[in-house]
């Protein structure tokens, strides 16, 4: 074997080329499988809504019923005699939809959007003609994951972005680029064969590849809440009295 055709372990650009191909398979495969899902199940919704709602409201009332039910007994216990106030580490429940980092976690994105921006603007690169293209397609990226709003995922691409400097980069610098973009990039394939396992193990999606008239599972979803409401109605029909 010459030089010139040896594995692509030998050729870094090579190797990076192959992954992003890799990568951009397994996002037209996932987005394929997710689209494929999501019609089936907006179809099982259209024939089962309103069954469906009716449970859900049933259960939301099944669970005021039970809160109410336990509330009763506290205050029942309370009146006793030998009651004692328990003692130690008081939860304060977390308001609904409520989440202590959030406003935190939006300032730390900004925070990075912003450096990662500043630092790799195409505008900077713009008396070097070959790294116009990848500040471009840097900041797109980074558009994307921003936009995404995962704070993980953008401080990994932030780093990422400050490992890629400089108009003028030694030798041993261009490899350690050249290497955390390699890791980059697996990770990313990772996550996705990750996100693929997933969205295969769906339980709608494999309906979809195992019966031969997937409409069919609506009967069987029928007959799951036919039964669900059963139960419900005979538990919550003194409130619904």
């Amino acid at each position: 074997m010459s030089k010139q055709n040896l594995p692509n372990k030998k050729n870094p650009i090579q190797a990076q080329l192959l992954l992003k191909a890799q990568i951009q398979a397994l996002k037209e495969e996932l987005k394929l499988i997710e689209q494929e899902t999501q019609a089936f199940e907006a179809k099982l919704r259209f024939i089962l809504i309103d069954m469906i709602i009716e449970e859900q409201e049933l259960s939301d009332l099944y669970r005021k019923m039970q809160k109410a039910k336990k509330e009763k007994r506290l205050k029942q216990k309370k009146r006793g005699k030998n009651y004692k106030e328990p003692t130690g580490i008081k939860i304060i429940p977390k308001p609904i939809g409520a989440s202590v980092n959030s406003k935190e976690e939006n300032v730390e994105r900004k925070r990075l959007y912003r450096e990662a921006m500043m630092h790799v603007h195409p505008d900077k690169f713009s008396m070097s003609e070959n790294k116009i293209d990848m500040a471009t397609n840097l900041t797109s990226k980074l558009i994307e994951i921003y936009k995404a709003g995962n704070l993980i995922e953008l401080k990994r691409f932030h780093a990422h972005i400050f490992s890629w400097n400089t108009p003028l980069q030694s030798e041993h610098t261009r490899k350690s680029v050249s290497t955390f973009e390699d890791n980059y990039l697996k990770q990313e394939k990772e996550v996705l064969e990750q996100q693929l396992i997933l969205a295969k193990n769906r339980p709608t999606y494999k309906v979809l590849r195992n019966y031969k008239d997937p409409m069919l599972f609506a009967e069987e979803l029928k007959a799951y809440y036919t039964n669900r409401l059963f139960k419900l109605r005979k538990r919550t029909r003194k409130a619904r009295v």
